[in-house]
């Protein structure tokens, strides 16, 4: 049983404790009514029906967070690896939506919802069944109120999801449309277009707002329909037991109650409609929470390429295809074989020489077709535009070789030709870096990619453009780097450098 659900049990347990103090109540006050003294057992049942209540009150928000916590983990790491690894990802706005905001939104349903829909399961039926130990009229009243009850609900359910789903499209929608503008914000002044861009970002926030407003008016709706039945079923049970107390019952009464039993009646009535109080206040997370993960599983699954364990032994394309909005590419087939030597990968701008290399290292799923290359450990990515985060040098070379010593770091800095640009600087390993590489060149970014994928020493080698921004005599030297790397392992690059597909043991054309 998950957490979650143990969470709901602890709330039904929650109606054992209401039992005890409520009976404590109603004897206290039957011998208060009689003349006699309070009786101790009476104290003892209100003492032991809060101290009830205080335990599950405490366990049940730890219970059902950490069940969500649980829940949510792994669905953020297989979302962030889908949004990472599809060809036809969304826009980093939607993105960020569906990786944070949906999946905070999800576990919000199963911290809040889901225990409180195990609870509304069995906890009214409870109810029920301890208030027809005192009244079986009583009971029968709080059952009659139910189905009305129901009813309503199912109407109000159905409106509330269409709603929600609406809403987190739009925020969605926001999100993208801001993301989208922070980005260009400097062509955007320069175009002095800041008038047109703030009357589009004014329509989607006014969209938003309006359908946040029809979420929170059919909650409303849901609300009213919920304690309008709450105090119907709890005044009815007042009426019944103050007539039948009283003998003014216009009809037979089918049984015979004392004050203790009518009271302890009234005092629990209010606990049969509780659990479906706390559902309906944590209906609005359910709905979201459905529009969320409709959203999610919208984002495709990664069919990552057939690995090859062990040692790399060449990639082999069969009828490759890469889909991206708007543009497709392949389909090619081609056959890399051997440990060693140096491939190019050629062809114009466009023909999809970088896509082909992250397919191989499965950073982005093949449409159609056969893939089959090594295992992703097997494999080293010296990209175009290298990952940068914020430190220093020696924290994003250690990205590769966490245990490498400033040593071997150093000598990587000096294989791939950076070792005059720290002297120059006289920072060394230390020289902070932000996310974008600032201060450093675009062929300074591209050699410390290059630096960091041969600190991974690993069997294959790709690299995308590893020349280009780079002067005449660097080029040269890259270029007899790759040669020496090849002599050791698998190389495979994509470039337009006339010298390094010269440089290279076969070229294949896209």
């Amino acid at each position: 049983m998950n957490l979650q659900k143990q969470a709901g049990l602890a709330w039904i347990i929650d109606l054992g404790g209401a039992a005890l103090f409520a009976w404590g109540i109603a004897d206290g006050v039957a011998a208060a009514a009689a003349g006699q003294a309070v009786p101790g057992a009476a104290f003892a049942a209100m003492l032991g029906g809060e101290l009830v209540r205080a335990a599950t009150a405490w366990a049940v928000p730890v219970l059902a967070v950490r069940g969500a916590q649980a829940t949510t983990a792994p669905l953020r790491r297989n979302l962030v690896e889908r949004l990472l690894g599809s060809g036809a990802a969304p826009s980093s706005g939607q993105s960020a939506v569906l990786a944070i905001d949906h999946v905070a939104t999800i576990e919000g349903y199963e911290t809040r919802f889901v225990p409180a829909r195990v609870a509304a399961a069995a906890a009214p039926l409870v109810a029920v069944a301890i208030i027809a130990c005192a009244s079986m009229v009583a009971a029968g009243i709080l059952l009659g109120t139910l189905v009305p009850f129901i009813f309503g609900m199912i109407l109000a359910g159905t409106a509330a999801k269409r709603a929600s789903e609406r809403q987190l499209e739009a925020l969605g929608d926001l999100s993208d449309l801001f993301v989208d503008r922070v980005r260009t914000l400097p062509i955007l002044r320069h175009f002095a277009a800041e008038e047109r861009i703030a009357r589009q970002v004014g329509v989607a926030t006014r969209e938003v707002a309006a359908r946040t407003v029809a979420v929170l008016r059919v909650a409303f709706l849901s609300s009213a329909v919920l304690e309008f039945f709450s105090a119907l079923a709890v005044a009815l049970v007042a009426v019944y037991c103050g007539f039948s107390l009283l003998g003014l019952l216009p009809f037979p009464d089918p049984e015979t109650l004392t004050l203790r039993e009518a009271f302890f009646a009234l005092a629990m009535a209010p606990e049969f409609y509780l659990p479906m109080r706390r559902l309906a206040a944590a209906y609005h997370d359910k709905q979201l929470g459905e529009a969320a993960r409709t959203a999610i599983s919208a984002v495709p699954e990664v069919v990552a390429p057939a690995a090859v364990p062990g040692v790399f032994a060449g990639v082999e394309a069969k009828d490759l295809v890469i889909a991206w909005p708007g543009r497709t590419i392949g389909p090619v087939s081609l056959l890399i074989g051997g440990t060693t030597g140096l491939v190019a990968l050629t062809g114009p701008t466009g023909s999809g020489k970088t896509s082909l290399l992250a397919a191989i290292a499965g950073q982005i799923a093949a449409s159609d077709g056969r893939l089959t290359t090594s295992s992703a450990d097997q494999i080293a990515w010296a990209a175009q535009h290298p990952l940068i985060l914020p430190g220093t040098l020696r924290d994003n070379l250690a990205l590769a070789a966490p245990d490498a010593s400033d040593v071997e770091l150093l000598a990587a800095i000096d294989r791939v030709g950076l070792g005059p640009m720290l002297a120059h600087r006289g920072a060394g390993l230390d020289l902070p870096l932000d996310h974008r590489g600032s201060g450093l060149s675009g062929g300074e970014r591209r050699r410390l990619g290059l630096a960091r994928a041969l600190l991974a020493d690993r069997p294959l080698l790709l690299a995308d453009e590893p020349t280009a921004d780079l002067d005449a005599e660097s080029a040269a030297a890259i270029t007899a780097l790759l040669r020496d790397v090849a002599a050791e392992r698998a190389v495979i690059v994509a470039t337009h450098d006339p010298r390094l597909i010269a440089a290279a043991d076969a070229e294949v054309t896209l």
